[in-house]
């Protein structure tokens, strides 16, 4: 299988690295130690798959990759659904939901009926992946999945539909648009799974989950199938209204079990030093496979033409990327033939690619379950991972904030043959704000106590009159200046010497001119 991250190895294959650094290197691998206890704690040892129950063909495919034992989300849920009862699972991420409700449903969907199951998403990257982790477990059956997702054209969509579709894994607002074009029917749902579904209704899929499960046959008729990393109280809601006697399955309870497999750090950076730190890292540490998480779509492009241009094997993704272009990097994300990712926080749950070795915040997170996303990219079941984050002197509360909730300390780390660079012009160097002569020694290690004391308010600096004509300073911003044109320095330079004309005005066509006289301050 291409993606292995929903059931357990039999053998963890190590992961190699090479290169050469002051700091020491944390090469991902299999788990030993005080972490291999906590991955022992997501297996059900005592447990195989053969004995779940589940049909020859679909073992078949997990025999052939030598996966053998569940995790404990797998155990606890495929007997249930087995059984034909709504379930409610919750299990943190990396720990096999998707084999939990797709194995299942591989043994008891029939090549006879289309689209018995429908399986909901948050984003299309994880439509995409989760299409493909079905197929390759069911890859001996003749049951097949297709995603539904914007972005690529709805015709071809509709010949692979009508070629056979089972399985229909989709995002709520392009299965809703299909469903409404009446190009898709959801009469024979058999199974509805909602993925994610706590990112769903953070995104704003409440309305839509609701309509695509009313179009569906009415509960007792289907199974409600309802996985997630949390499960807050407008979750249970919903699946409440869904099904009244669905069962709750918390598989495991620890907040820091996907963390506790990554080895995590964090480096204090002035804001200046962030590309550079970022490419000493690269290319010091030479890991096989990483992704960098910015919080903004112009961070993600600007960075990745630097690593670009720097020699780095590196792509990017966001939100503004054409499908196309998004899929193919998801295509060589799991060839593995990309080195480095550098993509915004819609691949923080998008993405589920086996072999992501390390993951670097380049932009830490303000809500400190993001970070927990998105570390949890790397440390897939069986092998551990690194996460390096970058900390600026003011993020102190930030860095403090996802360590109580993942309830363990991140500690420092710092590269000695790491130079930072001074700090540029208007930084409070020579030539900046704080006038010449030379600036104060930048502090290396993050506050995690001043971002707490408020900040002292800079003095208003004194209006210089000789920049205004004839030294009249506007008490405030014009009204409507961005709907109309500018005022240009020649046309209050008119102004200024034809006091009785009509001034310009930034008026639109049809609304009335200010001529008031300008308000001395």
């Amino acid at each position: 299988m291409s993606s292995t991250h929903d059931t357990v190895p039999h053998s963890p294959a190590p992961s190699s690295g090479s290169g050469a650094g002051d700091a020491p290197r944390h090469a991902p691998g299999a788990i030993t130690g005080e972490m291999g206890k906590v991955a022992e704690d997501v297996f059900m040892s005592e447990i195989s798959f053969a004995s779940l129950g589940l049909r020859s063909s679909v073992l078949k495919a997990l025999e052939e990759q030598s996966y053998t034992k569940p995790t404990r989300i797998q155990a606890m849920l495929i007997p249930k659904i087995l059984e034909g009862k709504d379930v409610l699972g919750q299990a943190k991420t990396g720990t096999g939901k998707t084999a939990a409700f797709a194995l299942p449903i591989l043994h008891k969907c029939d090549k006879s009926t289309s689209c018995q199951a429908l399986v909901l998403v948050p984003t299309r990257e994880l439509a995409l992946q989760v299409a493909r982790e079905i197929n390759e477990l069911g890859r001996h059956t003749p049951i097949r999945a297709v995603a539904v997702i914007g972005g690529q054209r709805i015709n071809e969509q509709l010949k692979s539909l009508s070629m056979g579709s089972q399985i229909i894994v989709s995002t709520p607002g392009r299965l809703m648009d299909m469903v409404e074009r009446g190009h898709v029917t959801l009469n024979n749902v058999k199974f509805a799974v909602l993925d994610e579904v706590d990112r769903m209704l953070d995104i704003g899929f409440r309305d839509d989950i609701r309509k695509i499960l009313g179009k569906c046959p009415p509960p007792g008729q289907r199974q409600s199938i309802f996985v997630s990393a949390t499960l807050p109280p407008d979750v249970e809601k919903l699946a409440r209204s869904q099904s009244l006697d669905a069962e709750k399955v918390v598989a495991v309870t620890s907040g820091a079990l996907t963390t506790s497999l990554v080895r995590q750090f964090y480096l204090p950076v002035q804001p200046w030093d962030r590309r550079k730190l970022l490419l000493h890292l690269l290319t010091h540490e030479e890991p096989a496979l990483t992704v960098v998480f910015c919080r903004t779509k112009r961070t993600v492009d600007e960075l990745a033409r630097y690593l670009h241009d720097k020699g780095i094997d590196v792509h990017a993704m966001h939100g503004d990327m054409y499908q196309t272009k998004r899929n193919k990097v998801i295509e060589r994300l799991h060839a593995g033939t990309l080195g480095v990712l550098v993509a915004s926080d819609l691949a923080s749950r998008g993405l589920d690619v086996d072999g992501i070795t390390h993951v670097v915040n380049y932009d830490l997170p303000e809500d400190p379950e993001v970070y927990v996303h998105r570390i949890g990219r790397t440390a897939r079941i069986g092998r551990d991972g690194v996460a390096w984050s970058f900390v600026m002197p003011d993020q102190g509360e930030l860095l403090t904030k996802i360590e109580l909730l993942i309830n363990m300390e991140v500690p420092r780390l710092e590269y000695p043959d790491f130079v930072p660079s001074p700090p540029p012009p208007g930084r409070g160097g020579p030539g900046g704000p704080g006038g010449p002569g030379p600036s104060k020694p930048v502090q290396p290690a993050v506050s995690r106590i001043a971002a707490t004391v408020a900040p002292t308010v800079p003095p208003v600096a004194k209006v210089d009159t000789t920049k205004f004509p004839g030294g009249i300073v506007p008490s405030k911003v014009p009204a409507k200046r961005m709907f109309g044109k500018m005022k240009t320095h020649r046309s209050m330079r008119d102004a200024a010497a034809n006091p009785g004309a009509t001034p310009a005005t930034d008026a639109t066509p049809g609304s009335t001119p200010n001529t008031a006289p300008p308000t001395a301050p």
